[in-house]
């Protein structure tokens, strides 16, 4: 989480809070997704709204640019709240004054707060507001909160066109057959969409954010940092990455480390599906009494004659669907496994076994985490001490302890677990 807290208040026409439909009575103390929808005078628009979270770079040169700017500086035709979509806020909170019509939106991790979709219009309405009068042209803005948990599903969905651009392009470059030839005889292949409008159910964005959880070369096993948070936290500087690095080895790309994991990439999906499907049986119940997994924050339960939940590559039968900042952290844990044999990443023992073996006390240690930061999957997906410790739950398991002058010593590492372990440290 970036501590980047910012209240902005500001002067709107409209004010309206959308119920949230699934909201009868809830005490559980939970943050749910709330929408508020504001009209506001253009020239009343906040000039630092932060835009870290808008993926699409703002090219006013463009053809639809070009129709926002003509659309707003109409004086004849005052309807841009209107043609135009307007824009999308992602927000700790929100409050209205009625007394003055004033709305208070707080920004506080920027990392999932900001400007979510609508970067054009909201750098366009800057540039030439000032050829505006009062009251000449408003725009919608539409804000969310509580949406922390999804927020990388939220940008994707509402800035489609500019995430699946970016692939579309790697794929016209032939830059996906490394990972078309590593699951081509998977059966979920013919299920990945690698461009625009290709739609399937397992998106090649989803499967670069996985496999940068193993790039050894990128997170080197032998050291605590750096670790690869952001394939939980940012799906698409994963993207970014690999192609950067199809690009960098394009004259030899055994040199690629997507090129070196290849050959264990299958058994990678396959160790996902495996934790996604066997969360509720390492599930043994925590300290707080909650012993049913379905229970747990974040967790959703299949209702009774309702289809069944699918694992993500090879769509196997489940009750539960758990959340990614559960999952990633886990699987992480598991690039300690990997390491490099003539250019090829290996396993150095069998991945699926030590799951089945370390299960539960993944899972504990991951879901104490999150009761530890207020039932919060989000900001456990993010916990940099816990993929640590979790990391060297899973390094253990191929370590030996070297004898020194009649007495064992462990590496630094074991000592960092053992400390996390019994400090039970957290960061907020």
């Amino acid at each position: 989480m970036k501590n980047n807290k910012m209240e902005l208040k500001f002067k709107v026409s409209s004010f309206r809070k959308i119920p949230n439909p699934y909201i009868r009575s809830d005490n559980t103390g939970e943050t749910k997704p709330e929408m508020y929808v504001l009209i506001c005078d253009v020239k009343d628009l906040p000039s630092d709204i932060p835009m870290d979270t808008n993926p699409r770079m703002q090219n006013e040169k463009t053809k639809v640019a070009k129709k926002i700017q003509s659309s707003l500086t109409n004086h004849t035709e005052r309807n841009f709240y209107l043609l135009n979509r307007g824009m999308l806020l992602s927000a700790k909170s929100v409050t209205y004054n009625n007394a003055d019509n004033v709305v208070s939106v707080l920004f506080e991790d920027s990392t999932v707060h900001g400007n979510v979709d609508g970067g054009h219009t909201y750098t366009i309405i800057k540039n030439f507001r000032e050829q505006l009068e009062e009251g000449e042209q408003y725009v919608k803005i539409e804000v969310l909160t509580g949406i922390e948990d999804m927020f990388e599903q939220l940008a994707a969905a509402r800035n489609t066109s500019v995430q699946v651009t970016d692939q579309t392009i790697a794929e016209l470059e032939n830059r996906f057959e490394l990972i078309k030839d590593a699951f081509r005889n998977e059966r979920f292949y013919s299920d990945i969409s690698y461009k625009q409008n290709d739609i399937k159910r397992v998106d090649v964005g989803d499967i670069l954010a996985i496999l940068n959880l193993f790039n050894i070369d990128k997170y080197p096993t032998d050291k605590l940092s750096p670790l690869p948070i952001n394939s939980y936290s940012s799906k698409k500087s994963c993207s970014d990455h690999y192609i950067e690095e199809h690009k960098k080895y394009s004259d030899d790309q055994t040199l690629n480390p997507y090129y070196k994991m290849m050959g264990i990439m299958p058994t990678i999906a396959k160790l996902y599906d495996e934790l996604e499907k066997n969360m509720p049986i390492y599930y043994k119940g925590d300290a707080s009494g909650v012993k049913k997994y379905g229970a747990v924050t974040g967790v959703s339960m299949v209702k009774p004659k309702k289809p069944k939940y699918k694992s993500k590559f090879y769509e196997h039968d489940m009750d539960y669907s758990t959340p990614n900042g559960f999952i990633y952290p886990i699987l992480g844990a598991f690039r300690a496994l990997v390491r490099e044999n003539n250019g090829k990443y290996e396993w150095i023992t069998e991945p699926i076994s030590v799951l089945n073996e370390l299960g539960s006390d993944l899972v504990a240690s991951t879901i104490q985490m999150s009761r530890d930061l207020g039932n919060n999957p989000n900001a456990t997906g993010k916990n940099s001490n816990l993929w640590q410790t979790l990391f060297m739950q899973v390094k253990m398991k191929t370590m030996t302890p070297m004898w020194i002058g009649g007495t064992t010593k462990w590496s630094i590492l074991t000592k960092f677990y053992l400390f996390t372990k019994s400090h039970k440290l957290t960061s907020y």
